[in-house]
């Protein structure tokens, strides 16, 4: 065996060492939920990926390939949070719920600790409309874009590990529900007529609220639509007064239980 052949060899063996040490870490994280499951355990503990960048970081200090290293535990992390998330809920996250309820912020959360994907469903209809939400309404008509919002529900059951963020009005159609249900778990995030004003008084691309932007007319059309929301969810998860950790944590929990029921 000549020096190449040698360190060909020697290559193939570290490979190996590299599947066998992430395979022992894939059951470690696998452990790690169950115990915190067992003990009742928050699911969602942000605080020790930040222990871990904090190691990696120096442990990588100073050496030459600190930034092909980092780049390949970044990959290892985010593939465990997709194995959390596999078993947590083995289906894609639907949110609906009335404007300012929390879904933004919610879907920029899970995202983080789940590696998911987000679908903001007015985001990605207004792109491809090359439209605003208003000027969508006011051209066409409401009826108009709630045919966006079917086809592209449909159009999304082919995709996986995916959060959903639905337009306030997405769930007032029942074929729009039907396709919700075909995509995933479907998750309602409310909140007070208080909380919702707070946080939407100052945006302008609300076309349903025109003339109603007041806690009144708030909480006059949330109980418009307040029987058909809760028909549509699989659970019902409030946002007032909670950390979006606390929200996220509720929701993660129920849905967890959720699969565990049906299985």
């Amino acid at each position: 065996m000549n020096d190449l052949e040698m360190y060909r060899e020697q290559l193939a063996l570290c490979d190996d060492k590299i599947i066998d040490a992430l395979m022992e870490r894939n059951a470690i994280i696998e452990k790690i939920m169950a115990y915190k499951e067992e003990y009742g355990m928050p699911i969602l503990q942000p605080q020790q990926e930040r222990k871990q960048k904090v190691r990696l970081e120096q442990k990588l200090e100073h050496n030459k390939y600190q930034d092909e290293i980092y780049d390949v535990f970044q990959r290892i992390l985010k593939n465990s949070k997709r194995i959390q998330a596999r078993k947590l809920f083995d289906s894609n996250i639907v949110l609906i719920g009335f404007m300012g309820a929390g879904k933004t912020t919610v879907s920029d959360y899970l995202s983080t600790m789940f590696d998911m994907d987000i679908i903001e469903m007015d985001q990605e209809i207004t792109d491809r409309e090359e439209m605003s939400i208003p000027d969508i309404f006011a051209t066409y008509g409401e009826e108009y874009f709630r045919d966006l919002e079917t086809s592209l529900l449909v159009e999304l059951q082919d995709r996986k590990n995916v959060i959903i963020s639905c337009g306030g009005g997405t769930a007032l159609r029942e074929n729009n529900v039907a396709e919700m249900k075909k995509n995933g778990r479907v998750v309602l995030l409310t909140a007070s007529p208080e909380t919702i004003y707070e946080r939407v008084k100052d945006s302008d691309d609300r076309p349903v609220l025109k003339g109603r932007k007041n806690v009144d007319g708030i909480a006059e059309l949330m109980e418009q639509r307040r029987e058909k929301y809760e028909a549509a969810a699989d659970i019902v998860v409030q946002t007032d007064h909670k950390t979006v950790l606390q929200v996220c944590e509720e929701l993660v929990r129920r849905l967890s239980e959720m699969e565990e029921d049906y299985v």
